[in-house]
């Protein structure tokens, strides 16, 4: 995201969002396909690819350490060319490689740079320069690389990888996909097994995409919950064809935005429906959701399918800590569905919002309360008293440079009593570049400028 003046936004009151959606490509899998294609030999064809910034500055990562990277519309769409150098083949890059706002980006690229022989500098945006690397960087140590990170392991960060990393097993404190796929990646070019234990099932798309371009992968569920994944060195990836389905998490702003505005009905089409992925749609059915699936099929080895969504009287439950991994980036908007609905919500085990691209439990808890809403933060726990109807509004939300706040915020805008803006848009762009117009094509009313 570029360090230009602030471009605060503003949502006033709707009603009756209706029409067809294909919300964009999935962040997740865009950046692994354009990451695993650079390690394959051969053409790796991808489309659906989502084209924000976060996933452009993955692209041009891929560029940097030598990968051919290209993009043309074919038959009416946008197809990506990846042409790889293989496990292993990347090149020093000739200068410093900025991840923009991407904490995916930057941590999956951790794990390439560690295991290639070379120098390599990464930086991001002002919001990805905050965030600690520490979690990946103690696994990858144990790996051969070596780290020169900003004060608290943040960037600027110089690593000198290794060209033959040291092949290990990992007992990760916490289920991430990033600190597993970091690790993974890096174990591509050990010689021998690498494993990652994980205390619960996080986001499995490293494991799928990587046995889609030919990698021996293999997971196991202890009888703890833990799960266990290893991955076989030096395989020889083979360029394949990605389609990359409507991100999930994407969709959950629209979903949320139907659901809590009167009179709605829309249909969101393409939606990845990973299990790992779809905690919110339980969660929201839960609730009182009215969310049915249509059209299920399977794309590239991922479960898809479309959405339809109508406006549903919510009430307040419990989401257990053990289904964070499944939701862990749709916390955001799951809290204004809860200030939507009737009586309280607890959310709990929410440490791992505090070390994304905000403090989201802080932020989401401290704009709630300037729009009227009662919040309260336990420990590592969030508590919402929702009331339909009763969600003030008429103010400006800060952001903190994070796309899921700014989002989350402009749906609560729909349903308060007066507008409710957000300091600064322009993050939306690295996750979801048609956000406004998305909306406004809906029925949404956003329009550049501050609360009143």
């Amino acid at each position: 995201m570029s360090e230009s003046a602030p471009e605060p936004i503003a949502a006033s009151p709707a009603s009756g969002l209706a029409g067809t959606v294909r919300v964009p490509g999935d962040k997740s899998m865009s950046h692994r396909a354009l990451m695993f294609g650079a390690l394959a030999v051969g053409e790796t064809r991808i489309s659906g690819l989502l084209e924000g910034e976060d996933v452009m500055c993955t692209a041009a990562a891929m560029r940097a350490l030598g990968a051919h990277v290209q993009s043309a519309v074919e038959d009416g769409q946008a197809v990506w060319r990846v042409h790889g150098r293989g496990v292993g083949g990347l090149i020093e890059p000739d200068t410093v490689i900025d991840m923009g706002n991407s904490g995916t980006g930057a941590r999956l690229l951790s794990g390439l740079l560690a295991s290639h022989g070379f120098t390599a500098v990464m930086t991001g945006d002002a919001s990805l320069r905050s965030r600690p690397m520490d979690r990946v960087i103690q696994p990858l140590s144990e790996m051969g690389a070596r780290f020169e990170p900003r004060a608290g392991g943040r960037l600027p960060m110089t690593v000198i990888g290794t060209a033959d990393p040291i092949p290990m097993e990992y007992a990760s404190p916490v289920a991430s996909a990033q600190i597993k796929s970091a690790v993974l990646l890096a174990g591509l070019q050990a010689r021998g097994a690498t494993t990652v234990i994980e205390p619960a099932a996080s986001r499995d798309h490293t494991e799928r995409m990587l046995r889609h371009f030919g990698a021996e992968v293999v997971s196991e569920h202890l009888d703890n919950g833990a799960v266990r994944v290893t991955v076989t060195g030096q395989p020889e990836l083979t360029g394949q064809t990605v389609v990359v389905p409507g991100d999930p998490s994407s969709a959950a702003f629209l979903i949320v935005a139907a659901l809590i505005t009167p009179e709605s009905e829309i249909t969101l089409e393409n939606v990845g429906l990973n299990p790992l992925r779809t905690g919110l749609f339980d969660t929201l059915r839960e609730m009182g959701a009215d969310i049915a699936l249509q059209n299920e099929r399977e794309e590239a080895g991922e479960p898809v399918g479309d959405l339809v969504v109508r406006t549903s009287a919510l009430h307040g439950v419990t989401v257990p800590a053990e289904r964070v991994p499944a939701m862990i980036d749709e916390f955001p908007i799951l809290a204004v569905a809860a200030a939507c609905a009737e009586g309280e919500t607890k959310m709990l085990g929410l440490r791992e919002l505090r070390v994304k691209e905000s403090d989201r439990l802080a932020a989401m808890a401290d704009g709630l309360r300037a729009c009227g809403v009662t919040v309260a933060i336990e420990g590592d726990d969030l508590r919402v008293a929702g009331s339909p109807g009763h969600v003030a509004g008429g103010v400006t939300v800060p952001v903190h440079l994070d796309h899921r706040i700014a989002m989350s915020f402009l749906v609560l805008g729909l349903v308060a009593q007066a507008p409710v803006a957000v300091d600064d848009g322009r993050a939306i762009a690295t996750s979801y570049p048609d956000f406004v117009a998305h909306m406004t094509q809906l029925g949404a009313r956003l329009t550049a400028g501050s609360a009143p």
